[in-house]
């Protein structure tokens, strides 16, 4: 971060859903705004049409709490990865890009809420509560799901069995991340095999 290209004092910043990958909004940011933003953990930007910083949900309440900031290639904008606390959008929108389709699920997006919910443990999260039971409730959730997946493989439609394959998914996610593990790893030992 310390070789960014900023034009005329500022650079384009991208923010974006950290769970979904959908796209939120195109902010600017000065340094003043850039380190704010590091320094607080929230998004601060550099407003051009007021000629001032500012904190993005002060008013509205709207805030964004930073999960990770990247720099393209170039130096020259950035990807602001966010958990958004309502709409980014002025209009009440949760995007200002709402003819943009939201990506495809992805599993690095659970695996950061899971990874989150482990070190934080909220209250009334349904995960937290399975991290809090160990791993014994985990495994039996996992054993349920699977044998779920099979009676839903056996002529239930397929609109059930997608939903078992989601909850059990979810729950291998969870053993995943009370053990350390990610799945890139399994990724990698699925292309060792074939």
């Amino acid at each position: 971060m310390n070789d960014l290209k900023f034009t005329d004092g500022l650079i384009p910043a991208i923010v974006r859903d950290a769970t979904s990958g959908q796209v939120l909004t195109l902010a600017y940011m000065n340094a003043e705004s850039l380190r704010k933003t590091e320094e607080t953990g929230e998004t601060w930007f550099w407003s051009r049409s007021r000629n001032e910083l500012w904190h993005k949900g002060a008013t509205s309440g709207n805030t964004q709490r930073v999960v990770h900031i990247a720099a393209d290639c170039d130096g020259d904008a950035l990807v602001v990865s966010v958990e958004p606390a309502g709409p980014a959008c002025h209009t009440g929108s949760t995007s200002c890009f709402n003819d943009v389709p939201a990506p495809a699920f992805d599993l690095e997006g659970l695996m950061r809420v899971l990874r989150s919910r482990h070190e934080k443990r909220p209250e009334g999260s349904y995960t937290a509560y399975l991290f809090n039971e160990g791993r014994d409730k985990i495994l039996k959730k996992i054993g349920e799901e699977a044998t779920e997946v099979v009676i839903a493989a056996k002529g239930q439609g397929r609109e059930r069995l997608v939903s078992e394959i989601a909850d059990l998914m979810y729950h291998l996610s969870v053993l995943l991340v009370d053990e350390g593990i990610d799945w890139k790893d399994v990724g990698a030992e699925l292309r060792s095999r074939v």
